[in-house]
C-alpha cells in the first residue's frame, strides 16, 4: 500500500474511487449518480491541488486508488490557518491502517504549511470513523443538527477540530 500525492495520471483512477465510495456508503456527501463524472472537472481539482496550497492524498493498492484524504486551505487571511478535512476509503480496505496512514501524511503536511487548525465534520452514527479521527487528536466541537437527509431522514454530524500546534504566525 503506497500513500502519496495525488498525480494528474490518478484522474481515471480518482473518479473510479469516488464513485464506488458514493455507493458502498451513506456516510458520505454524494448519492449514487449524483457525482459529476467530467473528468476534467477531477482533472482541474487535482491541477489545483498540485499547483496550490490544497492537498490530495490517495492510498495506491498495485495500480488502484483505493482511498484519499483532501484538506483544504483556508482562503481569506483571517483562516489560511486552517484546512478542512475530508477522507474516504473503499469498504474493502477499511480497517487496515490507512486512514492512520493518511492522517501521519496530513499533521507533516499541516506543519510545512503553517496549518495550525484541522476541521471535519462526520455523521454522528458514523463511530468507526469519529474514533479515527478521535485517535489522531481530533475532538468534538459541536453537533450540526439535520445536517444531512440520509434515506429520508435528517441526521447530525459532528463538528471536529484539532489545534496541530501553538505556533501563532
Amino acid at each position: 500500500m503506497e500513500i502519496r500525492k495525488i498525480q494528474i495520471e490518478d484522474a481515471n483512477n480518482y473518479l473510479d474511487m469516488l464513485l464506488h465510495l458514493d455507493n458502498e456508503t451513506k456516510f458520505m456527501m454524494f448519492e449514487p449518480e449524483e457525482r459529476p463524472t467530467d473528468i476534467n472537472i477531477i482533472k482541474n481539482i487535482i491541477e489545483k491541488s498540485i499547483n496550490g496550497d490544497n492537498l490530495i492524498l490517495v492510498a495506491i493498492d498495485e495500480e488502484n486508488v483505493v482511498g484519499f484524504l483532501s484538506a483544504q486551505k483556508g482562503e481569506y487571511k483571517r483562516i489560511k490557518h486552517t484546512g478542512y478535512i475530508v477522507v474516504g476509503i473503499r469498504e474493502k480496505y477499511r480497517g487496515k491502517g490507512i486512514g492512520s496512514k493518511l492522517f501521519s501524511e496530513l499533521d507533516t503536511w499541516a506543519i510545512e504549511n503553517k496549518i495550525t487548525r484541522l476541521e471535519l465534520s462526520v455523521i454522528c452514527s458514523n463511530t468507526i470513523a469519529k474514533h479515527l479521527y478521535e485517535k489522531h487528536g481530533f475532538k468534538v466541537e459541536g453537533i450540526k443538527k439535520n445536517a444531512m437527509i440520509i434515506d429520508d431522514k435528517y441526521v447530525d454530524e459532528f463538528s471536529m477540530a484539532k489545534i496541530v500546534n501553538n505556533r501563532r504566525f
